[in-house]
Order: C-alpha cells, then sequence, then structure tokens
C-alpha cells in the first residue's frame, strides 16, 4: 500500500525543498506530491506565487550578491538567467503538467466518488448478502425442520427447532438492531405454532397406531391363548409322566420354571410383532415439550375409549349356540390388556399399574355383564362347558401377565351353578325318557358283554361267582337302573370335568356336587319312583321296591366315591347323602303299597265269600274264594314278590295273613249276620282249616301260623258245645286265649242250633281236636 501524499498548507517550504533538491529525480518526486495536492485553482495559484516569490528573492539575493562581488554575481546572473529560462521552460511544463494533473484530478475525482458510491454500494450489497446469508440459515433451518416433520422425524424437528433458537434467534432478538431482527421474532413467534403442528401430528401418527393395535387386540389375544393352551398340554404331558406336578397349577413358579425353556414373546413373534416406536417417539416429544401429563391423560382418554368400544352391545354373545363370539370378545380384551402391560414394561411414564388395573377391573366387569345377560339363553350344558373353559384359559392367560383374575375367577361360580342347573335338567328329561321306557320286570342280560356293561355302570356286586353264570340271566332290577346309573356317573364326571382347569372353589364344587346329587336322587329319581307306587300293578310295585332298594345300595356307594373325588385341599371328614335315608324310608313305602295291593286282592276275594250263615246243608269242601285266596298268596311268592328279599317277602306273607284272618274274623261279626247255625261254622271251619293247610307248608310256617290263632280259636268257640268256658277267665285264657273278649259274646248270641243234623257237629269237633281245643 504506498505511502499517503502530504498535504501543504503554505507552498513556500516546498517550493524550497523542490529547487533545493540534489538531483532531478528528487526534484520530480517533491514536485509530483504538490502539484497532486494544488488541485484546485486557488491551491495552484499559491503555488504559482510561491514560486514567483522564490525566483523574486533569489533575483534580490542575487542583486545583492551581485552589488558585492559583481563578476560572481555576473556569473550568477548568467547562472541565475539560465535558471530563469529553466524555470520558465519548468513552469510552462508545470503548468501543463498542472493542466493535465488537472484534468487527471477531476477525472480521478470522478472516479474516486464514482468509486466511493461503488464502494458503498457493494457494502451494502456485502451487508445485504450477509444478511441473506444469515437469513437463509435461519429459513433453511426452519425449511429443514418442517421438512422433518413431513418425514415424520418429529423429534430430529424439534431438536432442529431448539437449536434454531439457540444458535440464530435468541441472538438476533437480543440485538435488535440487527438486520435479521423482524424475521427472528417473527420465527420465533411462529415456533410455538410449529411445536404444537409437531405435537398434533405425532398424536395422529400415535392414534394411527392406536388404531392399529385396537384392529391387533384380538389376533394378538388368540396367539396369547395359543400360547396359553400349548402350556396347557405340556403341562398335562409332564403331570401324566410325574404325578406329584399334579399339585402345581399352570402359572405356579414351578411350572414357569419348568417352562422357561419354552419363552414365548407375544408381542413380538412369527404372527404378530407390537411395535411401540410411535408411543415411544410421542412421548418423548411430549416429554422435549414439557407436556408429558398432557400426553399421559390424552393417551389415557383414548385407551379408555378403545376399551368400551371393545364391549359388545348386543345382549346375546350365543344366537348361534356356539361361543365364538365370546371367545372374540375375551381375546380382544386380553389383547387389549397384554399390551397395557407391554406399555408399562416399555414406557413406564405413559401408564401407570393403577391405570391398566383400573381398566383391567372395568373390562372384566363388563364383559361378565354381557356373558351374564347372555347366560338366559343358554340351555346346552356341553354350550356352557365351552363358556367355561374359554373363561379358564383367558383367567390363566392373564394370570401370566400378572393380572388379578379374582373377579372372573368368582363369575366362574356362576357358570358352576348354571352349569349344574343345565345338568339338572338334561338328566330329569333323560331319566324321564329312562323311566317311561322301563318295563318294570327284571332285567335279561344276554351276553357277558352286556353283564360286563352294566357291573361297569352300576354298583350292583353279584353274590353268583363267574362260573356259575349261564347267559342269558335275569338280574332282580329293571332296565332302568343301570341306565339311570349311568346318567348319574356321567353327572358327576362332568361336574368334575367342568371345574378341571384352574377352578379355586373345591369345597363349593364338593358342595353343590353332593346337593345336586341330593336333588337328582331324592327329587327326581325316588320321586317319580315313589310317584308310580300308585299303579295297580303289584308286580310294578314289586320291581319299583327292589329298584329303590338297589339305588340305595347306589347312594351308599355314592357316598364314598365322593370322599374319594374330593379335591385334596377340601374340608375333610364324610359325605352324607340325604338320598340315602330318602330310598330307604320310601322302600317302607313301597313295602307299605305291595301291602295294600296284597291286602285289597285279600279283602277282594274274601268280600265275595258270600257264606250263609243258616244254611241248611253242611258244605264238603272249602269255599271257591279261599281257593282263590290261597292260589293268589301261592303265585305271587313264587314269582311275582320271587325277587325281593326273604325277609320282605315273610313280612309281606305275615301282613298278609294277618289281614286275611282279621277279615275272615269280621265276616260273622258284621251287623247284617243275626244268626250262625252248624253248618256256617262249618263251612267258615272249612275254609280256616284250608288257609292253616296252605301256611303250614311255607317256609317259615311256625312264625306265620302264629297270624291265624285268632281265627282258629274263635271257629273252635263257635264249634264248642260249652260256651260257658269261655266265661271262666281261666279257661278261656287257655283255650280261647287269642279271641277278643269283646267278640267272642257277640259271636256267642248269634249262634243257633236249629238245624237238626246228628252229624252236624263232626267237622266241628274234627277242626278243634285238629287244634287241640279238646
Amino acid at each position: 500500500m504506498g505511502r499517503k501524499a502530504q498535504t501543504w498548507d503554505d507552498y513556500d517550504s516546498a517550493v524550497t525543498q523542490i529547487i533545493l533538491a540534489p538531483s532531478d529525480s528528487e526534484f520530480l518526486d517533491q514536485l509530483i506530491p504538490v502539484l497532486k495536492d494544488a488541485t484546485t485553482s486557488s491551491r495552484i495559484a499559491s503555488l504559482v506565487q510561491s514560486l514567483s516569490q522564490y525566483g523574486e528573492d533569489r533575483e534580490s539575493d542575487i542583486e545583492r550578491i551581485g552589488l558585492t562581488k559583481h563578476d560572481e554575481f555576473l556569473g550568477s546572473v548568467n547562472q541565475l538567467q539560465n535558471v530563469r529560462e529553466g524555470t520558465m521552460a519548468l513552469t510552462s511544463e508545470i503548468l501543463g503538467l498542472n493542466q493535465s494533473i488537472q484534468a487527471s484530478t477531476e477525472k480521478l475525482a470522478e472516479q474516486k466518488g464514482a468509486l466511493v458510491n461503488t464502494r458503498a454500494v457493494r457494502q451494502n450489497i456485502t451487508d445485504v448478502s450477509d444478511t441473506l446469508k444469515e437469513s437463509s440459515k435461519i429459513l433453511h433451518a426452519v425449511n429443514n425442520a418442517h421438512d422433518l416433520i413431513k418425514k415424520k422425524q418429529y423429534y430430529a424437528a424439534l431438536k432442529s427447532l431448539e437449536d434454531l433458537q439457540n444458535e440464530y434467534l435468541v441472538p438476533i432478538i437480543q440485538n435488535k438492531y440487527a438486520a435479521q431482527y423482524k424475521l427472528a421474532d417473527m420465527i420465533q413467534k411462529s415456533i410455538p405454532a410449529s411445536q404444537k403442528s409437531i405435537a398434533e401430528s405425532v398424536m395422529s401418527d400415535l392414534n394411527t397406531w392406536l388404531f392399529q393395535i385396537r384392529e391387533t387386540s384380538q389376533f394378538l389375544g388368540e396367539v396369547a391363548f395359543f400360547h396359553t393352551q400349548e402350556r396347557r398340554d405340556r403341562q398335562r404331558e409332564r403331570v401324566e409322566s410325574n404325578g406329584f406336578l399334579k399339585r402345581f397349577k399352570m402359572n405356579s413358579a414351578i411350572e414357569l420354571v419348568i417352562d422357561e425353556s419354552n419363552e414365548f414373546d407375544v408381542l413380538d413373534n412369527d404372527d404378530v410383532q407390537v411395535d411401540f416406536t410411535p408411543l415411544h417417539e410421542a412421548l418423548h416429544i411430549h416429554e422435549a415439550l414439557g407436556q408429558v401429563d398432557k400426553f399421559r391423560a390424552e393417551y389415557g382418554a383414548t385407551r379408555r375409549q378403545q376399551k368400551d368400544l371393545i364391549i359388545p352391545t348386543s345382549e346375546t354373545l350365543f344366537s348361534n349356540d356356539d361361543d365364538d363370539s365370546l371367545k372374540a370378545l375375551l381375546e380382544s380384551i386380553a389383547g387389549f390388556a397384554i399390551i397395557e402391560k407391554g406399555t408399562i414394561q416399555r414406557a413406564p411414564m405413559v401408564r401407570s399399574t393403577l391405570d391398566v388395573d383400573e381398566l383391567w377391573d372395568s373390562m372384566c366387569q363388563a364383559a361378565i355383564r354381557v356373558i351374564s345377560r347372555s347366560l338366559n339363553g343358554v340351555t346346552d350344558p356341553k354350550l356352557l362347558f365351552l363358556i367355561k373353559e374359554d373363561v379358564a384359559l383367558f383367567i390363566q392367560t392373564m394370570e401370566g401377565w400378572h393380572y388379578s383374575a379374582t373377579t372372573v375367577n368368582n363369575f366362574q361360580l356362576v357358570l358352576f351353578h348354571k352349569h349344574a342347573e343345565l345338568l339338572q335338567h338334561s338328566f330329569s328329561e333323560n331319566f324321564k325318557s329312562i323311566l317311561s321306557a322301563d318295563d318294570y320286570m327284571p332285567m335279561t342280560i344276554l351276553s357277558p358283554e352286556a353283564y360286563d356293561d352294566v357291573l361297569s355302570v352300576t354298583w350292583f356286586t353279584d353274590d353268583r361267582s363267574p362260573d356259575e353264570l349261564t347267559f342269558p340271566t335275569v338280574l332282580p332290577f329293571s332296565k332302568m337302573y343301570p341306565l339311570c346309573c349311568k346318567a348319574i356317573r356321567k353327572f358327576v364326571e362332568d361336574i368334575l370335568f367342568f371345574t378341571r382347569e384352574n377352578f379355586d372353589h373345591p369345597n363349593i364344587v364338593d358342595e353343590t356336587l353332593r346337593k345336586t346329587l341330593d336333588e337328582l336322587l331324592t327329587g327326581i329319581v325316588c320321586q317319580s319312583l315313589v310317584e308310580r307306587l300308585n299303579s295297580q300293578y303289584l308286580g310294578q310295585i314289586v320291581q319299583i321296591l327292589t329298584n329303590l332298594e338297589h339305588f340305595e345300595i347306589a347312594c351308599q356307594q355314592l357316598e364314598q366315591e365322593l370322599i374319594e373325588a374330593r379335591s385334596s385341599t377340601s374340608v375333610g371328614g364324610p359325605v352324607a347323602l340325604s338320598a340315602t335315608e330318602e330310598f330307604r324310608n320310601q322302600k317302607k313305602t313301597a313295602e307299605k303299597r305291595i301291602f295294600e295291593l296284597v291286602n285289597s286282592k285279600i279283602d277282594d276275594l274274601v268280600d265275595t265269600s258270600d257264606y250263609d250263615w243258616t244254611a241248611t246243608t253242611r258244605p264238603t269242601q272249602p269255599s271257591s274264594y279261599m281257593q282263590t285266596l290261597t292260589r293268589f298268596l301261592e303265585s305271587n311268592m313264587n314269582s311275582t314278590l320271587l325277587g325281593l328279599p326273604r325277609e320282605i317277602k315273610e313280612l309281606i306273607y305275615f301282613d298278609a295273613l294277618s289281614h286275611a284272618a282279621n277279615k275272615m274274623l269280621a265276616l260273622p261279626l258284621s251287623t247284617d249276620v243275626r244268626r250262625i247255625n252248624p253248618n256256617g261254622v262249618a263251612a267258615m271251619a272249612l275254609d280256616v282249616e284250608s288257609l292253616t293247610q296252605f301256611v303250614a307248608g311255607l317256609d317259615n310256617a311256625f312264625m306265620l301260623e302264629q297270624n291265624l290263632d285268632e281265627l282258629q280259636q274263635t271257629v273252635a268257640l263257635m264249634q264248642s258245645e260249652n260256651h260257658d268256658e269261655f266265661y271262666d277267665i281261666s279257661i278261656r285264657n287257655k283255650k280261647y286265649g287269642r279271641v277278643d273278649a269283646m267278640n267272642g259274646p257277640i259271636l256267642l248270641e248269634k249262634l243257633t242250633q236249629t238245624v237238626e243234623n246228628p252229624s252236624r257237629t263232626a267237622p266241628l269237633a274234627n277242626f278243634g281236636s285238629r287244634f287241640g281245643l279238646r
């Protein structure tokens, strides 16, 4: 860079320096700056004046010197003259040079002005350019942020806006005189809107994700159920190979440890993958915006709305008699709840355990309400079993995710009682058909296979050894008994099978089973048999009595089987079925009914006796009614009553004979009978003798004959010649001790001897001697 020209206020000293320059080059070097400085006409005139003054001063000096030193002066004059000439020439040159310089200076001034202007414009341009560059950086940052938003890189966009603020906007805004102030201020004011746009965009994406996972929830639940079912199967296989493992339920610590080699991520597998990236991104965005609480509230509200959409509004889930709708509902709830647990694990700031548990309880209660309403239309126990299996699988799956299943587990009691009720109804209908098809005859078995089948379902124990059996063979009960036993066994199996998976109420199961069995056996089986005791067919009544006997035994065996089938966690102690006592009591009812029918038949037969109490001839054979009566008793004992236990048969005989004797005694005591002659007594004596002979031929005749004592003694009294013996207490007690003290005198007063026949007393004499009466 060149040295700056010196500015001269007075050219006298300058001219002196120029003139005294030792060389021409020095002369020009000092002259040119002076000429450049004398740019105006006034300064040029001053320069010329200084040069002229210098010349004049030199002339004065020369003149002075010339006066003192003439020769020198003359030399000097000549020299001076030369100088002057040179000076004049130089002056001319200077003037010409001055004009040239003047012209150049004006041009230079113009150029300098233009240059100054150009420099100012260029500076302005530079400033504008710098401003534009800075502004373009700001705008580029803004555009970059918006591009990131369009590319759904929300967190990067938010970070870009933050960097824009810190790097550009805040420093510019702090300097109000900065060129980019207005732009920065405007962009700064737009940033909240951009942040809101980012938040809305990320929430839009999150809502899309929420919609997708809502659509995925059912399939996710289906996959979870399938995985739980596989665990069930593996556990069953382990239990079959090691009975000790039976005590460990699904989701127990032991089961989880044993099955840990089969780990399965329900949220990330070949069938379904739940990507939580949108949730994490939304959380990061709202966390960066300082709106985590707001985000949690909005997310929670959305999930509650989605939860409400899962629960169907329909009043029934089982319109097609299948469980597909219920299964879909439980799968959706399970998938929804699993995603909630996954959210806690992956984004604990979004969902709290309390929030998730509240949603879970709400969904369970809503599902239970829907299922409960739908149960009113369920009439098939098999469908109810499928419902319970779905619920049990649901419980086991969700317990694996550490959800409390208490509410749903308790609801299983509703299903259990409903199932027991349906089984009772089904048993009732089945038993009615069994009962209506029964022939009330001892069951005939045609083959060993059929015999084994009967023994496998009943509680009958055959006293015969297998070697004694020949087929066809007859069993004491009718065919309704094994069919009913089979139905009872199936009822018990269905009840227990219903509770085999994940049912935590063993005491209720045991008590319900006992109670329902009692209701079935007493209210349906026993009561139905008792109602049929009104039949007039003795064979049917006898068969019912036999069946009641075997049902009583079956109840006793059932009590033991219920103890064995009881859960290990149940309360111990014996199991007592009231049906056992009911069958025992109703056996007496059946026995009484048999007595009624037998006695009724005896009544009918005795009522046909038609004795002629004042007959003129003596009968020679027993009455026809007595012959029919003995045949009736004999045939029933050898056929109809044959299958009864001996003690019952003896009791029936005992009662029948007692009733027949009393009925026969009532004949002569009737008020319609006023007189009885010896022939009438002889007719009755023949019948009594016939009955006595029949009883004598029976098993255990000694005991049965006691029922005829009063009848025999009464007939003997009626054929006695000395009636006064009856009024002698000592003789009466010895001969007629069984004769009623009131009936004896009545009969004796009715006796008459109006028939004159020498032989009339022979039969009576023989009758009396037979029984040792005289």
